[in-house]
């Protein structure tokens, strides 16, 4: 059995052939899909955050109405670059919206990935300590977040308040009781997956991971997840940790699916520089009938390793559409696949 959740990175263009037409569009549509996904059985519906682009960038006003208007659905994100954020702030949006969802958040949070402007984090007023890169800095940030989100009191109170305090130190408002343990690290390396592993967050792998051996992606993804499994055993943490991996994955079901996705180039994998230094392997996507896919995805070593799936859509092809694609794989994939019964 396996947890089966889209994500959505919430493009919109002001095309006449977008059916995402503007950030209000995007969000708006992304509501609805949760909505739809639940009412389909789906798992989860998480989001993917990019700054200076036209996708989704803020996400907890997002989630939070995502989970005032869901009631069993999982609500994430995958992933938020946590070089741009002040993790204090942070970690009261993040409660708030997992209380207002009623414990349902499922935080992903990562160094983030090259973004649309360079050194985009310095416009939001952060910058590397002395000694640190941008990567480290990112990793600083969780550091502080997860210390937050612990719940336990820090910072010492004004012997003359405005309200009456508790005793001892104060620790931030509001409280989400188990958010902590609802931490997600996207990692892009098995180094990372071996320091989330560490620090107890659950591990997401994505569709793109650094080319660490020339296998091809599933394999060294499983490879990845593995080597995060053994870590987290290794730290002797007392919980079972989740892991997911993102996929495209489209059965075709009609002239439409076929007419979309039946021509796809992508069922290779493919090589690529990140940046001058970090060559990375993208995963290839699937798509075919739905006998078809079940064959191609037991070849999936990581998919197989995995808890969690989230199937990546196409949201800019509408509500419906992607309500289709989600419940294609539901009905007619994951239950030979055996994650459904």
């Amino acid at each position: 059995m396996k947890k089966i959740g889209f994500l959505s990175f919430g493009h919109w263009t002001p095309s006449p052939q977008s059916g995402t037409r503007s950030a209000a569009d995007a969000l708006r549509q992304s509501i609805d899909l949760a909505v739809a996904a639940e009412e389909l059985g789906a798992d989860g519906a998480y989001f993917r955050v990019h700054h200076f682009a036209r996708q989704l960038a803020s996400p907890f006003p997002l989630l939070a109405a995502v989970g005032a208007k869901t009631s069993r659905i999982e609500i994430g994100t995958g992933v938020i670059d946590m070089r741009y954020e002040n993790p204090l702030y942070m970690a009261e949006s993040a409660s708030a919206a997992d209380l207002i969802a009623g414990g349902r958040l499922q935080l992903g949070i990562s160094r983030g990935s090259p973004e649309q402007v360079i050194d985009g984090w310095r416009y939001f007023g952060y910058q590397p300590a002395e000694g640190e890169n941008e990567s480290d800095m990112a990793r600083r940030h969780t550091e502080v977040l997860l210390d937050a989100l612990r719940g336990e009191g820090f910072a010492k109170p004004n012997p003359q308040p405005m309200f009456p305090n508790p005793p001892g130190l104060l620790r931030l408002e509001p409280y989400a009781e188990g958010l902590r343990e609802r931490i997600w690290w996207g990692a892009g390396s098995n180094a990372t997956a071996v320091w989330a592993a560490k620090l107890g967050m659950n591990l997401q792998s994505s569709t793109l991971k650094d080319d660490e051996t020339g296998e091809p992606f599933h394999i060294q993804q499983a490879q990845q997840i593995r080597a995060y499994r053994e870590a987290w055993k290794a730290a002797g943490h007392t919980r079972t940790p989740r892991v997911s991996v993102s996929r495209s994955i489209f059965a075709l079901m009609n002239d439409r699916d076929r007419a979309y996705f039946g021509g796809s180039r992508d069922d290779d994998d493919k090589i690529g520089f990140l940046d001058e230094k970090t060559r990375a392997i993208f995963g290839r996507s699937y798509a075919a009938e739905p006998d078809k896919l079940v064959e191609q995805l037991k070849r999936d070593e990581a998919i197989a390793e995995a808890d969690t799936l989230l199937l990546t859509v196409p949201n800019q092809l509408g509500v419906d559409y992607n309500a289709h694609v989600i419940e294609s794989i539901l009905k007619h994939v994951a239950p030979a696949m055996g994650w459904r019964s």
